[in-house]
């Protein structure tokens, strides 16, 4: 008889032992709802390529938005709660996940990192309660990876306006979002600076990408700005340069490694739950050698990158954290979540391609976070740079 496995052993080191038991009692009380009200609906959405709004409310009676920000209606608690968040977020699935990270992490953390007090005041405590909705646009049609000084999105004032022109490309919840943090170049003094621009605007518009292999619950849009009129007190006033661009960047990097994590438990979960229930040549195939050995990789890969991660959230919480210790937590989680998905299928054998049984919703979603957020070639160039003084971008 097969043996119910103890799914917990996931967590192999209880690195969730590092959190306070308030924390710990939050985040089991994420899981939960994410067990009971969300993993039954993501393969039917992922399959239609639609977002489960019913999710919404859930999200904030929670209240998982800005859950790292000190006051403006967030929780104000630790970095390291904040990614175990998103690592559980992802563990059920990895576009609810981005869904949250796009609005929680890039779009309210622009306005909290870069807005002034103002603006912190006016726009986050509504994007708290997912009043609004909030996405994020630096990525543009032929500008990926050289986005800090290849920026072809312009900002051009006259008085107290601003206009916009030029086009985002793969910027998730946009379809639907309220607002957009758009990146543009001023034209005046060439820097890159930050706006809130509602949806609503005229000449904004966002058009679904259809199509993708990955991540198919999130939303992304191609957004086109035509002459779009932003007031003066829309950009972010603490904004200046790329630089303050990436200060965002390094905090939600950082997050994208601990979903990284959470993407290759849900498959290994998933692959050891198979295990000990498919049975072939008489017995269940969790008791065979080979079947064991991809079980302790899987294991293994979840449990280092839990390591570096926890600690980069130490020195997150510690003020310590840097651009290229975020950048070695992403590189190197999403080759280990990489390497785990594949291994999990593999364990599965022709199952593991049906969503049913849920691992091939893992594979494909985490081609998508093996490349956004700095793909592992620019983010190793990151720390290559830190480690030898000299850049090697180009």
């Amino acid at each position: 008889m097969s043996t119910a496995p103890d799914i917990d052993t996931s967590d192999f080191y209880s690195f969730e032992h590092l959190l306070s038991e308030d924390d710990r009692t939050y985040l089991h009380s994420v899981r939960d709802w994410m067990t009971a009200d969300v993993a039954p609906i993501v393969n039917s959405h992922w399959e239609a390529a639609t977002f489960p709004f019913e999710v919404i409310p859930g999200f904030a009676e929670l209240g998982l938005g800005g859950v790292p920000y000190k006051g403006y209606g967030c929780r104000g608690s630790s970095f390291l709660l904040d990614g175990m968040i998103a690592m559980e977020l992802a563990r059920t699935d990895s576009s609810i996940a981005t869904f949250n990270g796009v609005h929680g992490g890039l779009a309210m953390g622009s306005i909290y990192l870069c807005g002034s007090d103002e603006q912190r005041e006016r726009f986050l405590p509504e994007m708290a309660r997912y009043e609004k909705i909030g996405a994020f646009g630096l990525t543009e049609p032929d500008v990926g990876s050289g986005v800090s000084g290849g920026l072809t999105t312009t900002a051009e004032r006259r008085g107290d306006t601003w206009i916009l022109n030029g086009q985002k490309k793969w910027i998730g919840n946009a379809t639907f979002s309220d607002l957009t943090i758009i990146w543009a170049k001023d034209v005046a003094d060439g820097q890159v600076k930050g706006f809130v621009v509602e949806n609503s605007s005229p000449g904004f518009t966002a058009e679904k990408q259809s199509h993708k292999i990955a991540l198919r619950i999130v939303q992304n849009a191609l957004i086109t700005l035509e002459n779009v009129e932003v007031p003066e007190e829309d950009r972010l006033q603490n904004a200046n340069s790329f630089k303050d661009t990436a200060e965002v960047l390094r905090v939600t990097r950082a997050g994208v490694a601990w979903m990284a994590i959470g993407c290759a438990r849900g498959a290994y979960e998933n692959a050891l739950r198979y295990a000990c229930e498919r049975e072939q040549f008489g017995r269940p195939i969790g008791s065979f050698q080979l079947v064991q050995d991809l079980l302790v990789r899987m294991l293994g890969n979840i449990t280092s990158s839990l390591a570096l991660c926890a600690r980069l959230s130490a020195l997150q919480d510690e003020g310590h954290a840097e651009d290229r210790h975020s950048s070695l937590a992403k590189a190197f989680c999403t080759v280990r979540m990489r390497e785990t998905v594949g291994w999990a299928r593999e364990l599965m054998g022709g199952n593991g391609i049906l969503l049913e049984h849920n691992v091939g919703r893992f594979v494909a979603d985490a081609e998508a976070i093996y490349s956004y957020e700095g793909t592992r070639e620019v983010n190793t160039l990151i720390v290559g740079r830190s480690l030898t003084g000299r850049g090697a971008f180009v």
